[in-house]
């Protein structure tokens, strides 16, 4: 792998480097993506609530989004490069102790492993990205995600066609996609090693003045208010869109797998284009559009036939995929010298909001409906009218950056050391 990893020259090595990164983002991403798509093999054999289900998330996205700030905190203070294998091999463990599990609490210790290697791969994987766009940010962000999302949509077709013939235990098969990972992963923190300091100073001589202290924790406010939504939405689809049309329309658990898999392929879909016309056309207007966009259709879709439901999912899954490059590169252009921390944070954000969306939801599905939770869940992304309140990174305000970074750290409770390279 290293052989292939030589140059950090943009138009060659760094597009390999881009690409391989993609690859372990969806290695990584299957794993958890099957976690989710098991949940009906584990309400089966272990006679989970909905309650027991959503607090199985949880535990998964709250372990994650808890440790990432803080691993991205540490590296932009300590790179760590062979961190990257060491966290795909926690996940492996994870995946072993879903696959073995004999009781309830063996699941949620899967779970927790699932997420502390999630908070490990995540915040690094992005810097890499970054120091491998070659300015190209939204877009090195777009080619990173993209794998994450095409691994999580893989989640429902594996079940159906290798999962649910053998059973529970046919998860401990995908620790070979681990290994793969794991080699993969040894060679780009060889690339990220021998290059990422050259590609950090040229990229920090080219950086220009941010807004002022206040504005920018007031736009972190926001992206993380935005954050909410999309994620609190995505979750009512993730985790519990299999119950639903098994429940609303009598479907059949393979055919509702599939339709999972529809939404969670346009997800990927999606996510291809919000990097790359943000940088063309800006963050803002793919953020109004990817939140705001989705809301008549959010609308509509609990009341309508199967066949609209799948179209709307769709629809649906496109447009609220491109928001989460664009809000993460918005972010990381705010506080420029904390890629780590500002990538850490807002992936624990989307671990840590679809882990509660989760529990809060399941609750609220066994006390309800169903169907209640899709008809209140359908205003999440009226949220997006709080995108007013986004400055233009665009334009350089009067405050210093340093200024701006101890704030925010301030905020967070998180200390103020500058950034190695």
């Amino acid at each position: 792998m290293s052989a292939t990893l030589q140059s950090p020259d943009r138009t060659s090595a760094s597009y390999r480097v881009l690409a391989a990164a993609s690859v372990c983002h969806m290695l990584n991403d299957t794993m958890q993506s099957l976690f989710v798509a098991a949940y009906p093999i584990f309400r089966g054999n272990f006679h989970l609530s909905f309650t027991q289900i959503g607090a199985l998330t949880l535990v998964f996205q709250i372990t994650a989004s808890l440790l990432q700030p803080l691993v991205g905190l540490y590296t932009d203070r300590k790179p760590q490069p062979y961190s990257l294998p060491f966290g795909m091999a926690i996940s492996m463990s994870g995946l072993f102790s879903l696959a073995f599990a004999t009781d309830y609490a063996m699941l949620l210790l899967g779970g927790a492993l699932l997420g502390v290697g999630s908070s490990i791969f995540h915040p690094e994987t992005s810097r890499l990205a970054r120091l491998a766009s070659g300015g190209a940010h939204g877009l090195a962000q777009s080619i990173f995600q993209v794998g994450g999302n095409f691994g999580s949509s893989l989640g429902p077709l594996l079940m159906i066609f290798l999962i649910l013939p053998i059973g529970q235990r046919g998860l401990a098969w995908f620790s070979f996609a681990a290994l793969l990972g794991i080699v993969m992963l040894v060679g780009l923190a060889h690339w990220y090693k021998r290059h990422g300091q050259a590609i950090h100073k040229k990229q920090a001589a080219g950086k220009v003045s941010t807004l002022s202290q206040k504005k920018v924790v007031g736009a972190i406010t926001v992206l993380v208010v935005l954050t909410f939504s999309k994620y609190f939405y995505l979750v009512s689809i993730t985790s519990y869109y299999i119950f639903y049309l098994m429940q609303h329309f009598h479907l059949p658990q393979k055919q509702s797998q599939l339709y999972l898999f529809l939404f969670l392929a346009a997800l990927a879909v999606g996510t291809v284009a919000g990097g790359p016309l943000g940088d063309r056309i800006g963050r803002k207007k793919v953020i109004w559009l990817s939140i705001l966009g989705v809301l008549p259709m959010t609308l509509l879709l609990p009341h309508v036939s199967l066949r609209l439901i799948v179209t709307l999912s769709i629809l649906i899954g496109l447009i609220i995929a491109s928001a989460f490059s664009a809000i993460l590169v918005y972010a990381q252009e705010l506080v420029p010298n904390r890629v780590g921390m500002i990538s850490g944070l807002f992936f624990g954000l989307a671990f840590g909001m679809g882990g509660l969306g989760a529990a809060v939801l399941g609750t609220l599905a066994d006390h309800t409906s169903i169907d209640f939770v899709y008809k209140v869940c359908a205003f999440l992304p009226a949220l997006g009218l709080f995108m007013a309140l986004l400055p233009d990174t665009n334009r350089p305000d009067n405050g210093r950056e340093s200024e701006a970074e101890a704030k925010l750290e301030g905020v967070l409770g998180m200390g103020s050391d500058e950034q190695p390279a």
